[in-house]
């Protein structure tokens, strides 16, 4: 079938597509689509593979010899998934290709803030450990993760994942009730209480009507002041400003984000402009290993050689 990548480029260098290719000798791949060429780019193809490159109602107008379309992301945010229902296109996703990658960052990060890392690089550079009474220098607090409760808003294969490795560090987890719904499981509580309780929280539900902006004033406002937020999620679960001003006000202790509402984002944004040391800013880099990188490729092959065989897997739509 006639097939096409519409932007490649968002996968990162070193990967394998001799399977793909192999599958679909009349894929044509490009390295970035802009909006105005993505329905000339698709034109009349039956497959089509995009990460970011948005397939909005108007494409599939315009492109109705589209049959499937291979989402390489878990996230579904960027395709209008009713107008595919309604023009008879399979739209799926792949689940679980990064899994280890987000949650080896997640910790990463928490293990920097806990122990002070950063701090304490830059004292050494400044001169601080070569001018000091004593053989070590202990400037920072040192937390170790066994004392701490993490807080996971988001239980699908990466929250999942976070939550066993918080357990090999002996942390107590808690999992917060799914955004948007009165129902609380009895082995989840609600966010109000996550938020109070948790020294760490971490994000990784997706972005819906129910989660936009889930993270602004109020949510900061109820957390511990000694509490650290991990977005490896989606931008725009985290209202930009109000995470400034509670870095800045002291309503939290820390912050790591690695996902912006607008990716790259050439507008700027709020958490760009602060320049403390309790935030850390990292480029939508958490799912990027090169195994997990290979991982998608992989899963979305099978996806579609199994839609090629007349069976679903991973279908969302």
């Amino acid at each position: 079938m006639r097939a096409v990548f519409l932007d490649w480029d968002t996968m990162g260098p070193g990967l394998d597509i001799s399977k793909l290719q192999a599958l679909l000798p009349d894929l044509r791949v490009f390295g970035n689509t802009e909006k105005n060429k993505i329905a000339e780019r698709i034109d009349r193809a039956e497959i089509v593979l995009c990460n970011k490159v948005r397939l909005n109602r108007q494409v599939f107008e315009a492109c109705p010899d589209m049959r499937f379309a291979g989402l390489m992301a878990t996230g579904t945010d960027n395709v209008d998934l009713d107008a595919a229902r309604d023009h008879g296109v399979t739209v799926a996703n792949i689940r679980g290709y990064c899994t280890q990658s987000v949650a080896e960052h997640v910790f990463g990060c928490i293990l920097n803030f806990a122990h002070n890392l950063g701090n304490y690089s830059a004292d050494v550079r400044g001169g601080a450990w070569q001018s000091a009474d004593n053989f070590c220098l202990i400037t920072h607090p040192i937390t170790e993760l066994s004392s701490m409760t993490l807080g996971i808003v988001g239980f699908g294969a990466l929250g999942k994942g976070v939550a066993r490795m918080a357990k090999a560090f002996h942390m107590e987890v808690l999992v917060a009730a799914r955004p948007g719904t009165d129902v609380v499981p009895g082995d989840r509580v609600p966010l109000g209480e996550l938020l109070e309780r948790c020294d760490v929280i971490s994000l990784h539900c997706p972005l819906t009507a129910d989660t936009r902006e889930l993270f602004s004033a109020a949510e900061f406002g109820a957390m511990k002041k000694s509490a650290l937020l991990v977005n490896t999620a989606r931008g725009g679960l985290v209202d930009s400003q109000a995470l400034v001003d509670a870095l800045r006000d002291g309503e939290i202790a820390a912050a790591v984000i690695d996902v912006l509402p607008e990716e790259p984002p050439v507008n700027g944004n709020p958490l760009l402009d602060y320049d403390d040391s309790n935030l850390m800013v990292t480029p939508h880099i958490a799912w990027a290993t090169l195994q997990a990188r290979q991982n998608a490729i992989d899963e979305q092959t099978a996806n579609i050689a199994a839609f090629l065989r007349g069976k679903d897997r991973n279908r969302v739509v």
